[in-house]
């Protein structure tokens, strides 16, 4: 934009420029013994007996009744210390609200503290006046107040001492407003009022800094006295001299906090406008049309902040700066609006919090740019910085601030940049934590735990795991509650299971760093424990997700496996121990050895003793900066030292508790593997550890019982799988894997005997049938016939004929009178109807002098579209479902299907799968997978997300769906269908797609069969394979008209319709697409040919010609499988050397009809509509770089939504 010079200068911020500031004290409550004030008695360390409160106030979430006011600048939520314990100290055991916490002195007329509760008017809307001024959104309306003043108070001088500060006097507010619900605190400082900033200790010459903060009171926390969460806003004198002239609040002088509500938690006020002291010249000034907002949190930037200048020797280039206030190293901790109302450069970035012991570290996000955008920073002057906006994108501090602590300083480098926490905290820079100040992991933990050689495991969920730290110490104490009784004495081996906190927290030897330092609280954790002796092995998986906004680190825990039993009432020692933890690029290792003793209770005055030993290998995982070498200046290995342990578990509160003490350093080690090379014996080798070594046996090896000695490892069988087993053959019997190399045998239903050897039962021994049908026993069946005169299914017979079928009845007539049925009008000879042997037209009617062959259906009527040449057979589909076998019925069920990728393919009343070994069938594993049979399953098609196989029935007409891993099928579509016969899935988007060759058309719906949708109706014939990739957003199908077949091509949602293939083509029965190569084959039974394509390209490539009578086509890998009807066979054809490699042929011998892959994993990539449905309401179809939302053709009453 070219914009004249002369309108684009604006005037800098004024804090580039001298300010004259109007003298304006700011008035502090009433106050005094003239409004009811009580005042406390003069002394050095005064406290007022206790104010009962009219209304609770809240504070860090708990109500407090009553106060106490102290001569040191605090008002205590529980009665206070003496001095000498918490001077100096912060927080403090008893909770306080500190506007100046300080030593400071009444006595001898110098100075006074006045206190009071009130509910007058005029005092509420004060307080509130100012409490709206920083929660400007807020409708806090209180009921009360408790005012604190503290006026002209001196600082405590003792004898000797130096007396320049003696005549100096400090005057100061607090002011508590509560309502039912919630409390806020307002500090005062008016102008010129703070006088002096810290005071002499009493122990010893040094000068203590006065403190403003909160300090929630200590409380008993499982093994001691633990302190409560605190916030401090100033701790050193030049922020303690600023705060007069700063606000949080918009007002010289004024802080407001939110104190306590249904959060636990102290909050800041907003900066809701510059401070009311500044000046503008408004001649220099043109302010935007509307405010600058940040978009992110809570601070709002007004116009006042923005000042700008343009270079006018580069008219096209709109150069704009904004000037803030440089940040000093202190600025971290007080990073507060100061005079000139401008934010720090870390509230340029984002609204701040004060400073928390506990404070998380803030999720920053950037100013959102309208266009790619790096910022640069240069020197202003000796008082701002400038911001320069360029359009490069860089991954620098500059745009990348926010991912850095609010405690932590960001620094570029040449190929990126990295976070590091300040001096006073710890952390890795994205997470910090002041150092020395308690720390609190919360968590969850789960898990399935067998005991012992008990066959049941306990499980819980959801169970607290609560953990506390002494930083200084490194000492953490960890609770896991609710842990029953059968599983909690046995845990109590395993006390690193809170030992990850103890490395985290632990005292860091110089040049070496603790977990925290390392990883920030935000890593996974793998680990295995083995235990020596029965070799019981338990999994745990822990994450830790960094500080919560409460200030507390949080954990997730999972335990799944096997521990050694220990009795209940026993107790367990755990000698102090050492690992080493080996940290390469992201990943942290250890592995050790341990030993712990248990006692026994007590049996008749005895109390036994016993040593378990068990093997810990875990692998930690964290992101680190990885262009700051001196992150990665400590020590390669370290030594974590933990001393100190203590574990218990109460069984009346059915907790678990663990202690340790943790440092971590330098080895220091001796290498018991060198010095005594025997020590682990034959068959093992020894691994060195700190302070102790570890036996492992040898490849092929394990421990036995004795948890030393080291046996051959006895390898698991499958017998059932690998053949080995001695059951009975397949025909009478089959092999049950049961686990390890064990299984059973079973007589199939038929047969009768103990799985290895199977008899037939006779059935006609046991009077199945009528007893005017004969009876024919069959290997494992038997089957009834009614004798001659009778009619009937062998069950039940009755006198006379059977009643002849339509087609039956019209080849009698046929014959009888010299063919009198001609259909269409093709009058060359007689038609003579062609009926099966059970009475049904055979789908494929032919004229015996003409060859003329079409298709019909059920009864006897042609399909259009069908009709082919002489010699030519058109692949009719027969729609009667084949008879059920009289004898006992088969359950309808999937049996499981094994792991790995297998072929899935019909066969009239069943689907049968091959597994795949390679590129190869492994044919010997070939079994039914679920029978139907009274069905005529056409299509076939696999859910590999959900192992799922759905198929088309043309005798329902239907369509179905299984569970791979077992169980009954499910009809998810029964109505308006003809002859369904081609489906797929969109495994990505959840949808199904069918032909439907009656119909004439190609529909879409939901998995389950909801919200159908028809994609076409028009210029189709006779459609039937289709097929679908999601990936890319295409649908592919086949129409073998025969007067004009083709194989077409769209968008999922039905767009971009057009035809791929029309030229040579036959009757294209089968279609597949491989997701790996991007190549489309199809089948052909009129040219007898296999073909593929890639729809991106021009051109055919024809794989193999001379085939018989195709059906369907699958891929996997290199090869295709067709089946083919001529064979009865699945055919393997290797498409790269263009051969057939294999073929089988299921044990019965029919029509194979749909085939497709199941394959052991999903081919990789999405679609829009993989994550929350693409935003749809119903229907979400794919295309090629987008999606479309639809809604189902049946949409009255249903609130949906269709865009693209």
């Amino acid at each position: 934009m070219r914009v004249a010079s002369s309108c684009l200068r604006w005037v800098l911020l004024p804090l580039a420029l001298p300010l004259a500031l109007p003298a304006q004290r700011l008035p502090l409550l009433p106050h005094g013994e003239e409004r009811g004030d009580a005042a406390l008695e003069p002394g050095d360390d005064a406290r007022s007996a206790a104010l009962e409160l009219s209304t609770a106030l809240r504070f860090y979430g708990a109500a407090v009744r009553s106060l106490y006011v102290a001569t040191n600048g605090i008002i205590a939520v529980n009665e206070p210390s003496s001095e000498e314990k918490y001077l100096g100290q912060f927080p403090v055991s008893f909770g306080a609200i500190a506007p100046f916490m300080a030593d400071l002195d009444t006595t001898g007329g110098r100075g006074n503290v006045y206190y009071r509760e009130d509910s007058s008017s005029d005092v509420l809307q004060l307080a509130s006046d100012y409490i709206k001024r920083g929660f400007p959104e807020s409708t806090f309306d209180p009921s009360s107040v408790v005012v604190v003043t503290w006026k002209l108070v001196a600082p405590y001088q003792a004898p000797g001492e130096d007396h320049t500060s003696e005549e100096k006097r400090n005057t100061f507010q607090a002011v508590l407003a509560s309502s039912d619900s919630s409390s806020y605190a307002i500090f005062l400082y008016p102008e010129d009022s703070l006088q002096f900033y810290s005071t002499y200790s009493k122990n010893g010459d040094e000068k203590i800094p006065a403190l403003v903060g909160f300090s929630q009171a200590s409380t008993n926390y499982y093994f001691l006295e633990t302190p409560g969460s605190y916030n401090v806003i100033a701790k050193d004198e030049d922020s303690i001299r600023n705060l007069h002239k700063s606000s949080n609040a918009g007002k010289q002088g004024v802080w407001v906090f939110e104190i306590g509500s249904s959060s636990d938690s102290i909050v800041p006020a907003k900066i809701s406008n510059v401070l009311e002291s500044l000046e503008f010249n408004e001649q220099d000034q043109e302010m935007t049309s509307k405010p600058f907002m940040s978009d992110y949190g809570s601070t709002e930037i007004r116009q006042q902040y923005v000042t700008s200048s343009t270079d006018s020797t580069e008219e096209d280039q709109h150069h704009v700066t904004y000037s803030v206030p440089q940040l000093a190293a202190e600025d971290f901790l007080t990073s507060y609006q100061d005079v000139t109302g401008t934010p720090s450069t870390e509230s340029f970035y984002s609204h701040q919090d004060f400073p928390t012991a506990k404070a998380p570290p803030r999720q920053f996000q950037q100013f959102p740019p309208q266009q790619p955008q790096v910022i640069d920073v240069e020197e202003f002057d000796e008082t701002g910085i400038v911001f320069r906006y360029h359009t490069d994108v860089q991954q620098t501090c500059a745009n990348n601030r926010h991912q850095c602590s609010v405690h932590a300083i960001c620094k570029d480098y040449p190929n990126g940049f990295c976070c590091s926490c300040i001096a006073g905290y710890k952390g890795n820079g994205r997470q910090c934590v002041a150092e020395g100040s308690p720390q609190r992991v919360n968590g969850k933990v789960k898990g399935r735990i067998f005991v012992g050689n008990n066959p049941v495991p306990v499980i819980f969920e959801n169970t607290d795991l609560h953990s506390y730290v002494v930083m200084n110490q490194g000492r953490a104490y960890t609770a896991i509650s609710t842990i029953p009784e059968t599983l909690g004495y046995s845990l109590l081996p395993l006390a690193s299971i809170g030992g990850i906190i103890g490395w985290m927290f632990a005292v860091e030897h110089q040049g070496f760093k603790n977990g925290f330092s390392i990883t920030g609280g935000e890593f996974t954790r793998q680990t295995e424990v083995t235990f020596l002796g029965n070799n019981e092995k338990l999994v745990i998986k822990q994450k830790f997700s960094g500080i919560d906004e409460h200030g507390h680190l949080t954990i997730s825990t999972e335990m799944e496996g096997r521990i050694p039993e220990i009795p209940s009432g026993a107790s367990v020692h755990i000698e102090p121990y050492t690992e080493l933890y080996h940290t390469s690029s992201s990943v942290i290792t250890s592995s050790s050895t341990r030993e712990y003793t248990v006692t026994e209770p007590e049996r008749d005055g005895v109390a036994s003793t016993y040593t378990g030993a068990y093997q810990w290998r875990q692998t930690i995982s964290f992101d680190e900066c990885i262009h700051d070498d001196s992150h990665h200046a400590a020590s390669a290995t370290q030594q974590l030292s933990v001393d100190s342990v203590f574990v218990l578990y109460n069984r009346d509160e059915q907790i678990l508790r663990y202690a340790m003490s943790n440092s971590i350093g330098p080895i220091r080690d001796v290498d018991e593997c060198s010095e005594q090379p025997a020590l682990c014996g034959s068959n093992a080798v020894c691994n060195n550890q700190p302070g102790t070594y570890r036996c492992e046996c040898v490849e092929g090896y394990q421990f036995a019982a004795d948890g030393r000695t080291c046996v051959a490892v006895e390898y698991v069988i499958n017998h059932c799988q690998m053949g080995t087993h001695n059951c009975d053959i397949p025909q009478r019997a089959q092999c049950v894997y049961t686990g390890g190399s064990t299984y059973i045998c079973t007589c199939l239903p038929g047969f009768s005997g103990d799985g290895r050897a199977c008899e037939d039962v006779d059935e006609c021994q046991q009077g199945h049938c009528h007893p005017d049908a004969f009876c024919y026993n069959t290997p494992g069946s038997f089957s009834c016939q009614c004798k001659a005169g009778y009619r009937g299914d062998g069950f039940r017979c009755v006198l006379g004929e059977v009643e002849k079928t339509k087609c039956q009845r019209e080849r009698e007539v046929a014959l009888g009178s010299g063919g009198t049925f001609f259909l269409r009008e093709i009058r060359v000879g007689h038609f003579i109807p062609q009926c099966d042997e059970h009475g049904n037209y055979l789908p494929t009617q032919c004229h015996s002098n003409s060859e003329y062959c079409w298709c019909v259906d059920r009864d006897g009527n042609e399909i259009d579209g069908t009709r082919s040449g002489p010699g030519v057979q058109p692949p009719c589909l027969s729609t009667a479902a084949p008879p059920v076998v009289i004898g006992p019925s088969v359950r309808p069920d999937t049996v499981p299907l094994p792991p790995g990728t297998h072929l899935l393919f019909a066969q009239s009343g069943k689907i049968e799968h091959v597994p795949l070994e390679g590129n190869n069938m492994k044919k010997n594993g070939a079994k039914a997978l679920l029978h139907i049979p009274d069905k005529v399953v056409i299509g076939v098609a696999y859910d590999c997300t959900d192992k799922m196989v759905y198929w088309t029935d043309i005798s329902g007409p239907s369509i179905s769906r299984a569970s791979l891993h077992g169980g009954e099928p499910t009809t998810i579509i029964k109505t308006d269908l003809g002859s369904p016969e081609g489906i797929a899935v969109d495994h990505l988007g959840r949808n199904i797609f069918w032909t439907d060759s009656q119909l004439d058309r190609i529909e879409v719906a939901r998995l389950d069969g909801r919200q159908r949708r028809i994609l076409f109706d028009t210029g189709l014939v006779n459609p039937r394979a289709i097929v679908a990739d999601p990936v890319r957003g295409n649908l592919y199908w086949t129409d073998w008209n025969r007067e004009a077949p083709k194989i077409e091509t769209s968008y999922m949602d039905g767009t971009n319709r057009r035809i791929l293939v029309k030229d040579d083509l036959g009757l294209p029965n089968g279609l597949t697409f491989d997701p790996y190569s991007s190549m489309l084959c199809w089948v052909d039974a009129g040219t007898k040919r296999l073909e593929c394509m890639n729809p991106n390209q021009l051109g055919r490539r024809k794989i193999v010609e001379g085939i018989q009578y195709p059906f369907s086509v699958t891929s996997y890998g290199k090869n295709l499988y067709y089946t083919d009807w001529r064979r009865d066979a699945v055919v393997a054809v290797d498409r790269t050397i263009s051969i057939e490699k294999d073929n089988f042929q299921p044990h019965k011998r029919s029509r194979l009809y749909g085939i497709t892959t199941a394959f052991a994993q999903c081919p990789g990539g999405h679609n829009y509509c993989t994550v929350n449905n693409g935003g749809c309401t119903h229907l979400c179809l794919a295309t090629p770089g987008g999606r479309s939302c639809r809604c189902p053709d049946n949409t009255v009453g249903v609130d949906c939504i269709e865009r693209n």
